[in-house]
């Protein structure tokens, strides 16, 4: 019966979800006129006029007091404002934005002050909603992105919504990739008005990186303001036309702030963690008990104003929230899981490459750590060194990845530079990395270029090279030759973008004897051709029910070395942005895998779809059916998954974020395995500092044992539970209390579920600033 009414309810729950985000998208489609009778395909939209060349605001300083509290009474917000957003950028391209948007920016020898007058015709409609920080992308919000080096490659990113929430993130224009995990020290506020909302912030100077001048400075700056209803509006400062494969290259100029300085730019941020487990193998076990009180500290010293210095002895790196859940069920490869801890953040965009050849995350436990990181005119490095009391292994393969580790620690080196090259964000460098230890080294040495030119094209090269040594008992158990061992791996990309299409083809190998343990490279022993073509259209007057069409095809064609095929494929697909903030896709795959020597079949077709029916609900599904291959036995299978979303805000402090991820495998002879996981996060978000958080995360496994070639059971189930306390006055500054549990079943006894551990567990840090 428990096993029953599990199954059920795991069902039940896909089911509701899946209904959920069917019924949103089924709504909004009612909702909507009918679209016009089928025609010929649309034209691309003509190319629009040229974008108005740069614009440079002078900032002057100040020398009244500011309180930040998002009144605007203070002396500089009464006079014409630094700067107003003349451009809605998304989806419509550069055109006059629906709302006025007023920006005051001014300094003292300390701080940046930014204030901000967002104006709104409904602003009962406004989009606010108390959160922790960096997770209220979905509301309205405002803000600005700071180039403060001028070199139109990074910036740092400073956004709030109407209730004074903080996000800030870091933009690596070389990668593409804005990362949300990084956090400064700085103040803001806001309040909703009758006639929108107004903010305040301030950021000091010893937050940021700059290369100080005896005269004024200039940076590049982009403000920007979301104002999401039907659709997702971006409105900014500057024009970004559609096919540019840069983005701070858009950007306009601030010019002022002669004399300020970063000050000492000196910070000590001590930890204390204490927690107290009880564990088990078995419901006939008795518990074993571990408690533990770690003090810690962690350093961070601006040696020069372009130059940082991060040092931690006992470092607290636990985890306070839990990883997302993910299946881990016929999978052929390991999974990701994104790097969480302060210190690895500290100019994380520095070690990023294509290639990923550098994860810190690999460096699981480390008694010590230093890290310098730092630019230079045209110049940036980076160095990390850790004593590591764990030694962690991916293996890679051509057709699988393993895990192992070593009883033993090491000492990991990664030492990274790049050169700025001219042209809008090119760049080149080179990176080293190690892992020494008895009897057991991995060194990387690799070099990166990354050329653009004219408005959208671009070239990137990368090109590693390992030499490895594993110890003896890890080489007999892995079936390798003993001795050092050398791989190379490489990367050749040309891309074109413009704003009617895109074409991509990349080649990519790496030889069976290459490994970068310090990085995340699960995969060896290939050689992979990659071609994509996107064509697009777009409807930005709102002649149609869409607003952006992209029709396009992809292929990959992969060998092992030894010029045996690994995946052949071709895939036509579609998507398109529609109405309530909507987006889908179909993606058709054809084609063959092979798999231990072995031919498979993998014909399938996968769809998404996201939509936000009204600004409390979010839902999404993802699916997928047709052919797979069964890894666990080398055979011929059929998959379905289904993986629904939702999210729903329950007025302004409570959220409810539920998924599942449903997953059958059919192969000759019945259905192998079925498989829910299930995950519910449930938090209640007292002020912008506090919130209370329960997560719980559930997997039913069932499988037919008589299908499968080893023995296996024919159910496990799993479940995780945690609560947790936070209070963050910044991002150093916290307070954390928590409980967590993790249940197994069935156990040697056939119990269906029994408790295998818990733990009660605080951590309490804070921020001496000098």
């Amino acid at each position: 019966m428990r096993r029953a009414a599990a199954r059920s309810a795991s069902t039940a729950l896909t089911a509701a979800l899946a209904i959920l985000a069917f019924g949103g998208f089924a709504l909004s489609a009612l909702a909507q006129e009918p679209p016009p009778a089928p025609a010929a395909a649309p034209t691309p939209t003509p190319a629009p006029e040229p974008a108005a060349p740069k614009r440079t605001f002078e900032v002057r300083p100040t020398t009244a007091k500011i309180t930040v509290d998002a009144n605007l009474d203070e002396a500089p917000w009464q006079e014409p404002p630094t700067l107003t957003l003349d451009y809605e950028t998304y989806p419509a391209e550069n055109a006059a934005p629906p709302v006025k948007t007023e920006y005051w920016i001014t300094h003292d020898e300390g701080s940046l002050y930014v204030a901000i007058r967002a104006q709104d015709p409904e602003p009962a409609k406004i989009r606010a909603r108390l959160r922790d920080r960096d997770n209220a992308f979905q509301d309205d919000f405002v803000g600005v992105v700071l180039d403060t080096f001028n070199d139109e490659r990074r910036a740092f990113e400073f956004f709030v919504n109407p209730l004074g929430v903080q996000m800030d993130l870091f933009q690596n224009d070389i990668t593409g990739n804005e990362d949300s995990s990084w956090d400064a020290l700085w103040a803001s506020a806001g309040r909703l008005t009758d006639t929108g909302f107004e903010v305040e912030m301030a950021i000091p100077f010893s937050s940021l990186r700059f290369k100080t001048h005896d005269g004024a400075q200039v940076w590049g700056i982009d403000a920007l303001r979301i104002w999401p209803r039907d659709q997702r509006r971006r409105i900014g400062l500057n024009a970004l036309p559609r096919g540019r494969n840069c983005y701070l290259c858009n950007e306009s100029k601030l010019s002022g702030f002669a004399g300020i300085t970063p000050g000492r730019n000196i910070e000590l941020d001590p930890t204390l963690t204490a927690n107290d487990t009880r564990s088990r193998d078995d419901s006939s076990l008795p518990w074993t008990k571990d408690r533990d009180v770690d003090p810690g500290i962690t350093g961070r010293w601006g040696i020069t104003p372009g130059m940082t210095l991060n040092a931690t002895v006992n470092p607290d790196f636990s985890q306070v929230e839990a990883d997302s859940a993910q299946l881990a069920v016929n999978t052929q490869f390991a999974l990701f899981f994104p790097e969480k801890r302060p210190f690895f953040l500290e100019g994380a965009d520095l070690f990023e490459t294509r290639i990923n050849a550098i994860y810190t995350r690999n460096i699981a436990d480390p008694s010590w750590g230093i890290k310098l990181t730092g630019k230079e005119g045209k110049n940036a490095f980076g160095a990390i060194v850790a004593r590591d009391t764990r030694t962690n292994l991916l293996v890679p393969a051509s057709q699988f990845s393993r895990l192992r580790f070593l009883d033993e620690g090491n000492t990991s080196t990664i030492l990274r530079y790049r050169r700025d090259l001219a042209g809008s964000g090119s760049a080149m460098g080179g990176l080293f990395t190690s892992r020494e230890g008895t009897d057991y080294h991995n060194r990387v040495l690799g070099l990166d270029t990354l050329y653009r030119w004219g408005e959208g094209e671009a070239l990137r090269i990368e090109v590693l090279g390992s030499d490895t040594l594993d110890p003896l008992p890890l080489v007999q158990n892995l079936g390798e030759r003993s001795g050092s061992r050398r791989g190379h791996a490489s990367r050749l990309v040309y891309q074109h973008q413009s704003r009617a299409n895109m074409r991509y083809i990349s080649y990519q190998d790496a030889s069976d004897e290459f490994r970068a343990d310090l990085g995340f490279i699960p995969q060896v022993g290939y050689r992979k051709g990659y071609g994509i073509l996107e064509q697009y259209w777009y409807a930005d007057h709102g002649e149609h029910w869409w607003t952006r069409w992209t029709w396009a095809a992809e292929s990959t064609w992969t060998y092992d070395t030894d010029g045996n095929p690994l995946q052949r494929q071709v895939s036509p697909y579609f998507w398109f942005n529609g109405p309530k903030q909507s987006y889908g896709t179909v993606y058709l795959g054809l084609g063959d895998s092979f798999y231990v020597n072995r031919s498979f079949d993998r014909n399938f077709v996968s769809f998404y779809g996201e939509m936000r029916p009204s600004g409390s609900l979010y839902v999404n599904l993802d699916g997928r059916v047709g052919q797979e291959i069964d890894y666990d036995n080398a055979r011929q299978g059929r998959i379905v998954r289904l993986r629904p979303q939702a999210s729903v805000n329950a007025g302004r402090h409570l959220v409810f974020d539920l998924s599942d991820n449903y997953q059958t495998l059919d192969v000759k002879g019945g259905q192998l395995f079925r498989v829910h996981l299930g995950e519910l996060r449930a938090t209640y978000q007292v002020n912008v500092r506090t919130f209370v958080r329960v997560i719980t995360q559930y997997q039913d496994l069932v499988r037919d044992p008589s299908l499968y070639t080893f023995p296996v059971g024919d159910e496990s189930r799993d479940l995780f539970n945690q609560l947790l306390f936070s209070y963050k006055l910044n991002p150093q500054t916290v307070l954390f209390l928590g409980y967590s549990d993790g249940w197994f079943g069935p156990d040697s006894q056939g119990e269906s579920l029994i408790q295998s551990n818990r733990t009660f567990f605080a951590k309490v840090g804070y921020a001496l600033v000098f």
